[in-house]
């Protein structure tokens, strides 16, 4: 069994989700949004939606740090308790605001009618498996460290190394075996989320507006109309507007 949970399933799971993106991103284009809902209320939504994503985004990095750099690399500048106090404590407040914003959310869905109307039974899914997701790392961070005999379980040496083995496909099956439940059943919710994301609202994390740093400037109409100078030439969007009966007019 746990080589089909950590050896096998993960790469299952890879597939799915880069096949799931590719798959909507060429049949599906139109529906990759978010479905933004902010027209019907957005009074709670100014305060439940920042709570969340930038919550979101501490609990990533937290991630990618604790996964990503070996243990030893950290050893080398901080004890491993310092480390310890500083991921339980940033990981907490992170967690207890990413879990308070999604649960604003899902209340302002359930509770404003338009926002309810729109709400599929794809969304409902997906808020069920990100609340869990987001309620079993808590409960990891919290409780994990600890094994069910009393010993001490540091999941940089057991969950850390077995995602890294994933990356090289050479899963270090034993060493997730060797984690807490916690871990076990948060990684496995996370699959589940992981495999949804291609077919539910969760699709616009992939998508980085870049070209917004290369786009024209947005030029707006005036009621004045204004002769360019010669001094100031002609600038990139900056370009006057108008109509050859305005021009007309000012002649």
């Amino acid at each position: 069994m746990d080589i089909l949970l950590w050896g096998v399933l993960p790469y299952l799971v890879a597939l799915a989700l880069v096949g799931g993106l590719v798959w909507r991103y060429r049949y599906d284009q139109f529906g990759w949004t978010t479905r933004s809902s902010q027209l019907y209320e957005s009074r709670l939504l100014r305060i439940a939606s920042p709570l969340f994503h930038y919550g979101l985004f501490v609990v990533l990095a937290g991630h990618i740090a604790g996964l990503f750099v070996p243990k030893a690399w950290t050893d080398v500048v901080i004890t491993q308790e310092t480390y310890h106090l500083v991921a339980l404590g940033a990981g907490t407040l992170a967690g207890i605001a990413t879990l308070v914003g999604i649960v604003l959310l899902i209340y302002r869905r359930r509770t404003t009618g338009p926002v309810f109307l729109a709400t599929t039974n794809n969304d409902k899914l997906m808020y069920v498996v990100l609340v869990a997701a987001i309620v079993f790392g808590m409960v990891a961070t919290l409780t994990g460290s600890v094994t069910p005999t009393g010993e001490e379980h540091n999941y940089r040496e057991t969950v850390s190394v077995w995602f890294r083995s994933l990356l090289v496909f050479s899963p270090d099956v034993e060493a997730m075996a060797a984690s807490t439940w916690q871990f076990k059943v948060h990684i496995l919710v996370a699959f589940g989320l992981f495999v949804l994301i291609p077919f539910s609202r969760l699709v616009h994390a992939f998508t980085v507006p870049l070209h917004y740093l290369f786009r024209p400037y947005v030029v707006y109409r005036s009621r004045d109309v204004v002769a360019p100078t010669p001094s100031r030439g002609r600038v990139r969007g900056w370009d006057p507007v108008g109509t050859q009966d305005r021009d007309r007019k000012t002649r």
